[in-house]
């Protein structure tokens, strides 16, 4: 069982940057492929970035790609998503994810995560 609680979000103009941290609790967290994932009101919730749980390997998509990254530190429990050159199109509630241990982190299908934050606010001004 993995709890997951975000924080970081906010208000930002377009070209800054925001860092989300999720914090999780929870024995497994460290064998367990995290995600970062984003929803706008009357969309469904797409795919942002994830992190392997062993090799520090990493997938994006591409609307993110060169411009977020994702990151993990075992030790604090802590997973996080830098976003730099931020546009308004990336403003969503964003929510970090968890999926089995062990498991394979290249899954952009929020259905195969099985642990959910309640998510974090961000906007960006034009």
């Amino acid at each position: 069982q993995v709890q997951l609680v975000e924080s970081g979000g906010g208000l930002v103009k377009a070209g800054g940057s925001l860092r989300l941290s999720c914090a999780a609790s929870g024995r497994t967290f460290r064998s367990s492929p995290m995600g970062w994932f984003r929803q706008t009101p009357g969309k469904e919730r797409d795919f942002v970035a994830s992190i392997s749980w062993s090799d520090g390997g990493t997938r994006y998509a591409d609307s993110v790609k060169g411009r977020f990254t994702i990151s993990r530190d075992n030790a604090k429990n802590s997973v996080y998503l830098q976003m730099n050159s931020l546009k308004p199109e990336d403003t969503a509630v964003y929510y970090c994810a968890a999926r089995t241990p062990y498991s394979t982190f290249y899954v952009k299908t929020p259905r195969n995560y099985e642990y959910w934050g309640q998510g974090t606010q961000v906007t960006v001004s034009s």
